[in-house]
Order: structure tokens, then C-alpha cells, then sequence
């Protein structure tokens, strides 16, 4: 799917963002502000930029199947914004931010707890150019309480907000230990978390006139993401622990291997039950009163598991799949990402987009999954070159000459 630049309507066309955020959480929410119209300006350190842009392979190719310097990785969460690039450390950036800042409705950073304060740039210093301001700062910890001050990054918050103790083999079976998601969950869900109560302190700014601080904390959205595991441990005083792919309450809820990968079977009562074990040609498995109902099969799940792992190891996924769905059992395959992307669900909703690129002539994203009617979300800019639009910024916000700009850049102050 080819992204065109044409213009649409758009939800938060009227927002502007000043982006001093880097790596993941931050520029996630941002990227989310971006496709739903706001004018995100994402300021980098000149000559370095967002870490993310050095991490790789893989890179973008450009139209001879050579590596750009645009990181995959950076790519994925930087696209719809404008690159401005800003010695913060000087007297005169950080000026020139404060300036930026009073055109903002929204600032976002992810420095250490009191960084930014040194630089006259901290939410005290910029309600004092901006009142209005919504200003959200994304860090491991949060801005108070004992670990306020420790640098907190995805896979140490994972171990520490209990997912890895949940996440992973059985400690009873090959494999069994604490395993990190595979991608950066604790990450993207902050940047989400911080882009709906970034969304809620503008829709109060609106109608009160009132700026506020957001005080975004990957622990804290660690621990409020475990849901129900989280639940069921301050109702019940028992940790969970883990199950793999299995369930702790339900049989079979699992994966099973097919002679061509794997399947997962998600059997939720008697009925669907039943009919996986007759689609296997197993009936019996259905009628002996270890199996028959759900109870009965998480206390023998030991003795089952094996049985039906020996059923569907004889077909193929397809074969499998096609069964099953055919008499109503809830399952599907385990897709590697090459299957995602060929998968024809994922084409009809035109997940994966081409976009112009200075650099690469097209580069490949993955589109916001937020479809809406009115105002849809759109992919406007590619991801931006280091400092690609400081000179533009400056002179469009802050009135700079081009001579004004040159004499900036000589400086090393952009």
C-alpha cells in the first residue's frame, strides 16, 4: 500500500508538539500524536540524533539496494515529524526551545528526573512562558518515590514488573525460566499510556483553559498492565506463576505441534472440546471421565496434554485449521512475521505502507492501527532526516533570517 500525500482531515491538525524524547516510549506516543495530525517537532542532538538511528542493521536500502543511514528500528516509531536539530547543553538552544515551547501545546521529554530543570527547560520554567502547557515526562521510575532517580529501560522493567515472572516455559519443563517478551512491550505501552493522558490533559485544557504535568513511569504502566494476573494475585495473596503456552484454568488452551509448525487450540468449554477431539478421531478422549469436562481436565491435564499432542503432531496446520474451523474450535496458526505480512487479513486492512523517502526513494512502515471515520489517522511525512527541517522550523515558528540561521549553525547551536 502506497501512502499518498494528500491532505485529509484530521483529529489533532490544530496540536503541536515539541519532541525532546528519544529511543522508544516518548517518540511511540508521538508517532501516535503524528498520525492522528499534530505537528510534532522532533528535537535531536545535531550530528548524533535519537539513538535509535544508529541501531542497526537492518537499515533502509535506497534505490540501488544499498544501506542509508536510517536504522529499521528508528523508522518504526519516528514517522509523521519534522527534525530539528538543537545544542540543548548551550545557552542559546535552550533558548531557542523556550521559544519553541511557548508555540507548543504539548512537550514531551524522557531526560533523568531534574535534567532538563538545569537547562531552564523542566515544566516549571516552561508554565512560566506557556501556562496552558501540557508537558508529559516519561522515565523508568517516575518523578518521586526511591528509585526516582535510576535510569529504567524495557527489558530491566519487565523483570522487575513482574512480566518475566509470568512470562515463559513451566520451571518444571525443558526450557522452563523467565523469558522477555519479544518485543518492547513495557516501552510501547507507556508511549500509549502517555498518549491517551496526553489526549485527556488537552481535552481539559479546552474546556478549563488549564495546562497540567504528566508524570508518565514505565514501572507504573508495567505493573498497571498485568491486568487480571495483577488482580488475581491482590484478591487471591497467591503469585501467579508460569504456564507457557498453556493456561492455568483452561484444557486444552495451548499450542500443539503439526508436522509444518504449530497451531494454538483455544477450547474454552466442553462443547468445543468435544469437537477437536472427534475432528481428531479421538472420540474417546471425550467421553473418559478424566476428560469430560473442563475441571477434570486441568486435574489430569499432565495425562491429556500428551495424548492430544500425539493427535495433532499426524496433520498438517492447514489440514488442522481447516478441521477445526469447520466444526467451530477456536484456533488458529503461530505465524513468523514473514507469514504476518503475507497473511490476506493483514493485506485487505493495508497494514504494511511505501512511503516517499529523501534518502531511500521508499521506505516500508507498518500503519497506525487506528481507523477512524471522520478524521483517520495518516501516515503525512516519512521519518525525517537528522535536522532535515531546522532551518524551516526556525524560520516558520520564530521568524529566523536565513542569515540568523546560518549564523546558529556556524555556532554549533543547530
Amino acid at each position: 500500500m502506497t501512502v499518498s500525500s494528500a491532505t485529509l482531515p484530521t483529529a489533532l491538525g490544530h496540536i503541536r508538539v515539541l519532541d525532546l524524547s528519544r529511543v522508544l516510549a516518548g517518540p511511540w506516543c508521538s508517532q501516535n500524536l503524528a498520525d492522528l495530525g499534530a505537528d510534532v517537532i522532533k528535537i535531536e542532538r545535531p550530528g548524533v540524533g535519537d539513538d535509535t538511528r544508529a541501531w542497526g542493521p537492518p537499515y533502509a536500502k535506497d534505490t540501488a539496494g544499498h544501506d542509508t543511514s536510517e536504522a529499521a528500528y528508528y523508522l518504526a516509531a519516528n514517522r509523521g515529524k519534522r527534525s530539528v536539530t538543537v545544542d540543548i547543553a548551550s545557552a542559546e538552544g535552550q533558548a531557542l526551545l523556550r521559544d519553541l515551547a511557548a508555540s507548543a501545546d504539548v512537550v514531551l521529554e524522557n531526560y533523568k528526573v531534574g535534567q532538563l530543570a538545569r537547562y531552564g527547560l523542566d515544566y516549571a520554567s516552561l508554565k512560566a512562558v506557556k501556562p496552558d502547557l501540557v508537558y508529559c515526562s516519561v522515565t523508568g521510575f517516575g518523578q518521586d518515590g526511591p528509585y526516582a532517580h535510576r535510569a529504567g529501560y524495557d527489558f530491566l522493567i519487565q523483570g522487575m514488573g513482574g512480566l518475566m515472572s509470568v512470562t515463559g516455559e513451566r520451571d518444571d519443563l525443558p526450557g522452563g525460566g523467565p523469558q522477555k517478551a519479544g518485543v518492547a512491550l513495557t516501552d510501547l505501552m507507556t508511549g500509549m499510556y502517555a498518549t491517551i493522558a496526553i489526549l485527556a490533559a488537552l481535552t481539559h485544557r479546552d474546556r478549563s483553559g488549564e495546562g497540567q504535568y504528566i508524570d508518565m513511569a514505565l514501572l507504573d504502566t508495567q505493573v498497571a498492565m498485568l491486568a487480571n494476573v495483577g488482580s488475581n494475585y491482590l484478591n487471591s495473596g497467591k503469585p501467579p506463576k508460569r504456564w507457557g503456552n498453556a493456561h492455568a484454568n483452561i484444557v486444552p488452551y495451548q499450542t500443539f505441534a503439526c508436522t509444518d509448525g504449530h497451531i494454538i487450540v483455544a477450547a474454552g468449554n466442553d462443547s468445543q472440546y468435544q469437537k477437536f477431539v472427534e475432528a481428531g478421531g479421538r472420540p474417546e478422549l471425550g467421553s473418559d471421565a478424566r476428560f469430560a469436562t473442563n475441571p477434570t481436565r486441568v486435574q489430569h491435564r499432565d495425562v491429556l496434554v500428551p495424548l492430544l499432542a500425539d493427535m495433532v503432531r499426524t496433520g498438517s496446520r492447514a489440514d488442522w485449521i481447516a478441521r477445526l474451523e469447520a466444526v467451530g474450535v477456536p484456533c488458529g496458526p503461530i505465524n513468523d512475521i514473514a507469514d504476518v505480512f503475507d497473511n490476506p487479513q493483514v493485506k485487505a486492512r493495508g497494514l504494511a505502507i511505501d512511503m516517499p523517502h529523501p534518502s531511500a526513494g521508499t521506505v516500508k512502515l507498518v500503519r497506525s492501527p487506528m481507523k477512524l471515520s471522520a478524521t483517520p489517522a495518516q501516515a503525512a511525512l516519512p521519518p525525517p532526516l537528522l535536522g532535515q527541517h531546522t532551518d524551516e522550523v526556525l524560520r516558520e515558528l520564530l521568524g529566523r533570517s536565513d542569515a540568523e540561521i546560518a549564523q546558529l549553525r556556524e555556532r554549533g547551536v543547530i
